[in-house]
């Protein structure tokens, strides 16, 4: 078996493979560009070696700069991760030629699949089924706008040698293609060095689901069943489960063999995942091929119990597979969520910064339920503009479908993320929505469902009452205390009254306590009572409680009068008043937000990468305004409304910081 092994890649991808390097009794070297001096991968490995400055193409993607480091360290293998080089046949030809193995597939397999216009013609020759599209190449954007035509909207404007959601555009009309394509080849360019565009036909409401595939070098071969990955935002996925609540075994049976005919027709040896859209009817039909690990690997090892990482190390060693499909049982079911350094209520754009508070759930196995957190980040680190936006894989896995969901549930509630804009209301949200728990969901999901972004939840009231009555017994607790520290008298509870006032999210709820030294038993003014045990104390950011014998975990923040409350998605502000105070309140006047409709705000830190219009332009609702640029992702800002720009305060290569003023208008 190898001694050592270079992971060519950063984040929580590298210390996963780190992980189980370790575990097999190998060596590791981690790679690091400036912005990653302290990051955990390289605190994990055992050598690490720098490449360069912050952007990729200029460290992590740049072929001789990890060569060097090879030769520095006696490498004598690579595991390349996902995304970076994973998929580019010149680094598999550069490590070849050098004699260090590849942990990937061989050279062939990587250009015949990483081209998505040559795996759709070899698909095509291996009797599998293909959307339909344009297969060659587009030169410029009016071509682009012709094929869209023919091919009738709407299409997906796509890189060729794209993944991860970067340079893909859906395009609905003619501006929307023409626009779609620079930006689709602007992206490519910049994340893979290869700027070459297709497009294809967009079937409205598919469901993705994607097939494991498993091949040595010796022809064997083998599926390790399925991963839906429906829940999408603008083509990147964000939440996985294996396996998929729609597909029969019957659909599974055919899926899997025929992906294994299309790696076999490569001469495929490693780990791989063949791509399907599936319509209602379960038709499927091949989208592409990823010659690498897939982000979502987790939960197919979690429903088959086996490590992919291992057994594409064992590949490249030259070993034979050691499974059958015989051998390969799908076991209860898997979820996983992408925490993403991203800012929900600003429709999912990036967020940067220091995490302050970085505490992921306790991950555990045991019978009847699996938390996981594959991770690449650590309290106290920063979050850089430069990557992916992703920091934490949160995964579970339990009997059922449901055990899955709501160990996730759990996992998600008691999940500490402070310092960034993150994912974590979103994730809750999706999985207490009545649709992705039924299973019925497509691609078209958060936009059909959130078509206005999102915005939060609002709970229902049985959730509220069980909200207010926590917070009601957590005030308490924080009254004695004040009132103890205060030292104002010996028998300090006398001063805290049984009286209060709880409001939250536009209700209103009286409620009388009667504690005694179990808990407290709260009572609402229409009879109801609930009954409230923890061992919280005041200062303490997550609170776990027991509210009439079933769990509730709460994230808990300080405001005047109350809580901040995060729990299922909702963000709330919680106050406890006595009466007095709630009727006082009642007459303040409510502090209205700072007038910007005359302004365009930088919706997320970023670079201008291009500014369309000029002081004095009269410009249309919907026209695009200027380019921003932010985690390897373009994003277009357009005009709310018709107005005359005035002023133009940013220019292109100009990094803005969060709600800086791009422009102004008349």
């Amino acid at each position: 078996m190898f001694k050592k092994i270079l992971i060519a890649n950063r984040g929580e991808i590298a210390c996963r493979v780190i992980k189980t390097a370790r575990k097999m009794g190998i060596q590791t070297v981690a790679i690091y560009s400036d912005a990653d001096a302290q990051a955990l991968h390289v605190q994990m490995a055992d050598e690490a070696v720098h490449i360069g400055p912050p952007p990729a193409n200029e460290s992590y993607i740049v072929i001789d700069k990890v060569m060097e480091a090879i030769r520095q360290t006696g490498a004598e293998a690579v595991h390349p991760g996902y995304g970076f080089l994973s998929e580019n046949p010149k680094f598999a030809e550069a490590l070849e030629a050098e004699g260090v193995a590849f942990i990937g597939p061989p050279k062939g397999a990587i250009e015949a699949m990483g081209d998505k216009i040559t795996s759709k013609k070899i698909a095509q020759d291996a009797g599998v089924s293909t959307v339909p599209g344009v297969m060659g190449l587009i030169e410029n954007a009016d071509e682009a706008v012709k094929i869209s035509r023919e091919i009738g909207y709407p299409v997906m404007i796509k890189a060729s040698a794209g993944g991860g959601g970067k340079g893909m555009r859906i395009a609905w009309n003619d501006e929307e293609a023409r626009e779609g394509f620079q930006s689709s080849k602007n992206e490519a360019a910049s994340s893979f060095g290869d700027d070459r565009i297709f497009i294809e036909k967009f079937v409205t409401q598919p469901r993705h689901i994607e097939i494991q595939v498993l091949c040595d070098g010796h022809g064997n071969g083998v599926y390790l069943g399925e991963r839906e990955c429906s829940i999408q935002r603008r083509n990147q996925k964000v939440i996985e489960e294996a396996p998929s609540p729609f597909l029969d075994e019957e659909t599974r049976k055919a899926m899997g063999e025929q992906s294994l005919k299309l790696a076999h027709a490569v001469d495929y040896a490693s780990a791989g995942t063949v791509e399907f859209i599936v319509d209602g009817d379960r038709n499927f039909y091949f989208l592409e091929m990823n010659t690498r690990l897939q982000v979502e690997h987790p939960v197919t090892e979690l429903i088959t119990g086996v490590d992919l990482v291992e057994q594409m190390i064992r590949v490249a060693y030259g070993e034979k597979l050691a499974l059958s499909q015989d051998d390969i049982k799908l076991n209860g079911w898997a979820m996983e969520s992408r925490l993403y350094a991203e800012d929900p209520y600003r429709n999912f754009l990036p967020s940067i910064g220091r995490l302050t508070r970085y505490r992921p759930p306790q991950e555990l196995d045991v019978e009847g339920a699996v938390v996981r957190n594959d991770t690449g980040v650590y309290e106290g680190g920063e979050i850089s503009m430069y990557y992916d936006p992703m920091i934490a894989k949160l995964c579970t896995w339990g009997h059922t479908r449901a055990e899955a969901i709501e160990g996730m549930r759990n996992a998600l509630d008691g999940f500490e993320v402070e310092g960034i804009g993150h994912n974590l209301p979103f994730l809750s949200a999706v999985m207490d929505h009545p649709k992705f728990v039924s299973g019925d969901m497509t691609t078209a999901f958060i936009a059909e469902e959130y078509p206005e972004g999102f915005e939060g939840v609002d709970l229902g009231e049985d959730a509220l009452r069980r909200i207010a009555a926590s917070c009601a017994a957590m005030h308490r607790v924080a009254e004695i205390r004040r009132t103890r520290v205060s030292g104002r008298m010996d028998n300090h509870e006398r001063h805290v009254g049984e009286d209060w006032v709880v409001t939250l999210q536009g209700h209103r709820f009286p409620v009388r306590i009667a504690a005694d030294r179990d808990g407290s038993t709260v009572t609402f003014e229409d009879g109801d009572t609930q009954r409230v045990t923890s061992n919280w104390t005041p200062g303490d950011q997550l609170a776990h409680l027991t509210v009439d014998g079933a769990p509730l975990v709460l994230k808990v923040g300080k405001v005047s009068g109350g809580f901040r409350i995060r729990s299922r998605g909702a963000d709330l502000k919680v106050h406890v008043r006595t009466p007095r105070q709630a009727e006082l309140a009642e007459l303040m006047p409510e502090k209205l937000p700072p007038d910007t409709s005359k302004m365009l705000l930088c919706p997320m830190p970023g670079l201008i990468v291009a500014i369309n219009v000029e002081e004095g332009d009269e410009v249309q609702e919907g026209q695009a305004l200027c380019t921003v640029e932010a985690m390897k992702m373009e994003n277009i800002l357009r005009a709310e409304r018709k107005g005359i720009v005035t002023k133009v305060n940013a220019g292109p290569g100009d990094s803005l910081a969060v709600d800086e003023v791009i422009m102004e208008f008349e």
